[in-house]
């Protein structure tokens, strides 16, 4: 009997809900940088984010099971585009205080 990859579930510990605030201070800490230097609308690539560094976020934020997909966070490189990818998931799965 073998086993199908479809049937492979990752288990998962739910981490607390991901806020703007510790997407903020988690790209400040790859950039070396003050958290308030991160604006809104910059561009993160603009301020030295490289796409290894940025999929390093993505990772990290996954662990508590989101399911985020690279791609999506490389077509808005800014913490406004990356917050909505988050907030959207954490909404669709019922995160508390989301």
């Amino acid at each position: 009997m073998a086993i199908e990859p479809a049937d492979i579930r990752r288990i998962i510990v739910p981490a607390a809900p991901i806020t703007r605030e510790r997407m903020r201070a988690d790209i400040a800490r790859m950039l070396h940088e003050d958290p308030e230097a991160i604006g809104g609308d910059d561009s993160l690539m603009d301020l030295g984010l490289d796409s290894m560094r940025a999929m390093n976020l993505v990772l990290a934020w996954s662990e508590g099971g989101l399911e985020l997909e690279f791609a999506e966070f490389a077509e808005t490189p800014t913490l406004d585009g990356w917050w909505a990818l988050i907030h959207a998931k954490q909404a669709a799965r019922g995160a508390p205080g989301v």
